[in-house]
């Protein structure tokens, strides 16, 4: 009788191990496919904009010199313009969905709306309103706690911003860097 009640209380354990290791998971899939997916959205936004478009920054003040601390940068990745994006770039998780790896079982987001108002395959997509709002939220609080690094890394940088960002520099995708590059 004890070892029937120390075997069940010992797999009740292990179910609960279990399913909080999954909710960790998924946890993490969702904060990662945000990263991913809140990437795509600015590199889209900046994209939008005119490349010849300049602004200029810096300092009015004249130095002691006579000279004045001035450049020009491009408007699209000028902080001013990447604060703008970064305001709506959230909203845009709603034309998100699911999709779950069947060799995996991890999840990853894809767009399941297009831009240009094409027709999409959304064969491979789970269309929930729970994960809408899942990556939403997700988005919102990394653009919050990370809103310097977004700013500095789409001023500067150009290429695999995914990986850089969601991988190696705030660490929300621990596969990342296992995927394509162009997948969420």
């Amino acid at each position: 009788m004890r070892e029937a009640a120390i075997l069940l209380a010992s797999s009740v354990f292990l179910c609960l191990l279990l399913g909080l290791s999954q909710a960790a998971r998924q946890g993490q899939d969702i904060r990662c496919g945000a990263c991913r997916a809140l990437v795509d959205e600015m590199e889209w936004a900046i994209s939008q904009v005119d490349p010849k478009k300049m602004i200029q920054t810096g300092s009015f003040r004249i130095n002691p010199d006579g000279s004045q601390s001035i450049r020009e940068v491009p408007l699209a990745r000028s902080e001013g313009n990447l604060l703008e994006l970064m305001e709506n770039v959230c909203e845009r998780m709603e034309d998100y969905g699911e999709h779950t790896d069947s060799s995996t079982n991890r999840k990853s987001y894809i767009r399941i709306k297009s831009r240009s108002g094409e027709p999409m395959d959304l064969s491979e997509a789970s269309l929930d309103s729970r994960v809408s709002s899942s990556l939403k939220f997700a988005c919102e609080t990394i653009a919050e706690q990370n809103e310097d690094e977004i700013i500095e890394f789409f001023a500067h940088e150009t290429e695999n911003v995914k990986d850089k960002l969601c991988s190696k520099r705030t660490d929300l995708c621990d596969h990342a860097l296992k995927m394509a590059h162009d997948e969420l």
